[in-house]
């Protein structure tokens, strides 16, 4: 989850991040994290239960890790 630091400008600058998973805060220094995190923003759509619903989390490295590897079919990686 994102926390954001709102100006008069109407600016948002990132304060800080939650693992949604964890709990973990993930360190920023000038709107920048320290580490990388996933982000994930869905909109379900018309043939969803969720029609039209807005769902975003934030994952560290080390959730991701392991929600990943629950998956019976293994993801694709490159690099």
């Amino acid at each position: 989850m994102r926390q954001y630091n709102t100006t008069i400008k109407e600016t948002k600058e990132i304060e800080q991040i939650t693992c949604n998973k964890c709990g973990r805060v993930i360190q920023v220094a000038g709107g920048v994290p320290m580490e990388d995190v996933l982000e994930v923003e869905k909109r379900w759509g018309y043939h969803s239960k969720k029609d039209n619903q807005v769902d975003r989390f934030d994952l560290c490295e080390d959730c991701y890790d392991e929600l990943v590897s629950s998956f019976r079919i293994k993801i694709e990686e490159q690099g």
